[in-house]
């Protein structure tokens, strides 16, 4: 342990008043007089150590706490005796180790269950706990230690699990950049997006497509739009409307290999028949969101839907609520089992956005851990989308496209604060990181 010959060195085991009379059961084991075994053989070992056995913990009794008090397993309200007892240890500002989760956290889920012990360090066992990277709980945990004690995982299966992948992995996961290859190998994306005075959606969607691969990218758009994508992004082309022109449309989606809908499109009825006509005519694999998913939420979502697509969703936990008409909080509290639930009844990947995203099919799902604040500002989102189109457009699955777009995306923000600070990261900062990101992978 780090630093611990600065501790005074007077270990102390504070055992519950309510359980600290004991007895033998009729196989000479001890017992509290509750039925909970305290194996006493190793409280007898501390005590050969110098240990202290008492009913309460003083301030005055050691450096160190470490934190036992409950385990993985808790998913109920502390009671107020226990929540007391935790601000008291709180107050103390004493350095506090967690085993496995910090006392008063739900290791699924990140809830606070009435009140937690703050933890320096954390160290948990044979696999992290989803609840100590969620919000809130990642407040409490502090630097966070996996060790192996033995436990097998064989017998957990794909689809239950929530996986952390490594750098190397999400490297390996990168479109192959082949040397004799021309602008139509790495796909033609159509870009849906923007409306009357929001250009700078699609913008960013279609400059950070370009920054990720794709080979060419179309603009569908209303006319007034015309002049300042061209300006800002000359390579792209643009395709205008000045109503709804199913034809058109049409025309463009049997053009494309991959569709984003929904970057500052609006929501007003020439979106809704765009969107509508996408669903139904096209099978390209296709990202929707922003206004798209609030077109969807208007429309009521009708379970597989999506059945035999390859559809990327990319609400953020309000747009997740008005999408099922589930209350934002439940999101919040049970989003792992709640979007597992969503993706199976809906045959999508989902990306679920907050601080910590999380990315789901039927099959699999991984929480990715790049990012900060510096990203919580208008144009993130676009950004995002335009690098997943352009990974479906280079042919991958959508669910690594996923998970790969969310790390890259991160990746760059934690880059552009690096730079910039959380305050002051523009959206051109999150571009140009962009490139440093993708230049840095490829080189590895």
């Amino acid at each position: 342990m780090r630093n611990r010959q600065q501790w005074r060195r007077r270990p102390c085991y504070c055992q519950d008043p309510e359980g600290a009379e004991c007895g033998r059961d009729g196989g000479g084991h001890r017992r509290s007089k509750k039925g909970s075994p305290l194996f006493f053989w190793e409280m007898q070992r501390l005590l050969e150590r110098g240990c202290r056995m008492e009913k309460e913990y003083r301030e005055e009794d050691g450096d160190l706490l470490v934190d036992a008090m409950f385990g993985v397993g808790l998913s109920r309200e502390l009671s107020p005796r226990d929540q007391e007892l935790i601000r008291r240890l709180n107050a103390m500002k004493k350095e506090v180790w967690a085993v496995d989760v910090p006392s008063g956290v739900c290791a699924s889920t990140g809830k606070i269950y009435g009140e937690a012990l703050k933890a320096q360090v954390t160290v948990t066992f044979q696999a992290e706990k989803p609840g100590l990277f969620l919000f809130p709980g990642k407040q409490y945990a502090g630097e966070i230690l996996c060790r192996d004690i033995g436990i097998s995982l064989d017998g957990v299966q794909e689809k239950d699990a929530c996986f952390l992948l490594e750098q190397e992995e999400y490297r390996q996961l990168l479109p192959l950049r082949k040397e004799d290859s021309h602008k139509g190998t790495y796909g033609k994306i159509l870009l849906i997006a923007g409306s009357r005075g929001m250009a700078g959606a699609a913008y960013l969607s279609g400059q950070a497509a370009y920054m990720s691969g794709a080979g060419m990218v179309r603009i569908y758009t209303p006319a007034e739009n015309r002049v300042i994508l061209q300006t800002l992004l000359p390579q792209a082309m643009v395709s205008e409307y000045e109503s709804f022109d199913r034809n058109q449309l049409l025309e463009l989606l049997d053009w494309a290999d991959a569709v984003t809908i929904g970057p500052g499109m609006g929501t007003g009825a020439d979106a809704d028949q765009i969107l509508e006509t996408v669903l139904k005519e096209s099978g390209l694999p296709c990202v929707i969101d922003a206004d798209g998913l609030n077109l969807l939420a208007q429309r009521k979502l009708k379970r597989k839907q999506f059945l035999g697509r390859a559809v990327i969703l990319t609400p953020h936990i309000g747009e997740m609520s008005r999408l099922l008409q589930c209350p934002a909080e439940r999101w919040k509290e049970e989003r792992i089992e709640v979007l597992r639930e969503f993706v199976r009844d809906y045959q999508v990947t989902c990306i679920l956005k907050d601080a910590r995203t999380l990315v789901a099919d039927e099959r699999r799902m991984a929480l990715n851990l790049t990012g900060n604040q510096s990203v919580a500002k208008a144009g993130s989102g676009d950004i995002l989308s335009g690098i997943l189109t352009a990974l479906l457009a280079q042919g991958m699955d959508p669910w690594e496209a996923g998970a790969l777009g969310v790390w890259l995306h991160g990746r760059a923000a934690d880059l552009a604060r690096e730079q910039k600070g959380s305050y002051s990261v523009l959206e051109k900062d999150f571009l140009e990181s962009l490139g440093r990101v993708w230049k840095e992978e490829e080189e590895r």
